[in-house]
């Protein structure tokens, strides 16, 4: 995981990877070998685009152990771009903090695993939404502090925010997905106060939707764990590895796709 040339605003292109739930090296659940053959055969073709970043909206890896995230380190290893991560309520926030300890964005004290990314021509702020033995998102009032100190740092500055749990409904299958739908709520009217954020990019419901969210748009994407993956049939594409691709323009806008691998 290395660090590339930062883009211009009108060239930037960032991969979007996420619930690889991954198992140890030594699993022998059904689905393990399968996981990260899909993740190595993103990593691979992520290396061919090129994108100027890669992030992750988390479930890396499935029981949060060290030993799977061993095994997670050594998929990501051959990956090129540099790699931005958030938790989902799978993973386990002192073990990935173990294991990621070697990048630098990571925070290696405190409750939560947020920051802010400044190196590239649109600012990227990781939320995370997760608590331990939770399966809900949370945004509780610490969350909010820290998400409206950061906004109002750089008021003018085009801004991508990532996050696992999607604070909307994605049609009849995720509802509710908030511990306390008031929190889900406060994100919402906390986002909307800052129109510099053009993206919100998310993870967990293993399934592409798009939506106007807050005054921005928003984006979930398909699981890399394609046993666990929602609706691709349309695309015919179930069982194979895909990714997002997301491009910036020259207005600071994103246009989405997902990269799927024959």
């Amino acid at each position: 995981m290395g660090h590339d040339a930062l883009g211009t605003l009108d060239s930037m292109l960032i991969a979007q990877i996420s619930d690889t739930h991954i198992f140890c090296d030594e699993s022998n659940h059904a689905s393990a070998s399968q996981r990260a053959r899909c993740l190595s055969r993103c990593i691979s073709d992520i290396n061919l685009q090129q994108p100027d970043v890669v992030i992750f909206t988390g479930d890396t890896v499935q029981h949060g152990t060290p030993e799977e995230y061993n095994h997670l380190r050594r998929l990501l290893a051959p990956l090129k771009p540099s790699l931005y991560l958030v938790p989902g309520n799978r993973d386990n926030k002192p073990e990935m903090r173990a294991a990621f300890k070697d990048q630098p964005y990571i925070p290696q004290e405190g409750p939560f695993l947020h920051y802010t990314i400044d190196d590239y021509p649109i600012r990227l702020i990781a939320l995370d939404s997760t608590e331990p033995e939770e399966r809900k998102g949370v945004f509780c009032s610490e969350r909010q502090e820290w998400l409206e100190k950061a906004l109002k740092e750089k008021p003018d500055s085009p801004t991508i925010l990532f996050i696992h749990h999607p604070p909307f409904d994605v049609e009849d299958h995720y509802t509710s997905g908030y511990r306390y739908p008031d929190q889900a709520i406060a994100l919402t009217k906390l986002v909307s106060r800052h129109t510099q954020i053009t993206q919100l990019l998310c993870g967990h419901v293993h399934c592409l939707f798009r939506c106007d969210w807050a005054g921005t748009n928003a984006t979930t994407m398909p699981s890399i764990a394609v046993d666990v993956r929602r609706h691709m049939d349309k695309i015919q594409s179930q069982q194979q590895p895909a990714y997002m691709l997301h491009r910036l323009t020259s207005e600071s806008t994103l246009v989405s796709e997902i990269r799927v691998i024959e």
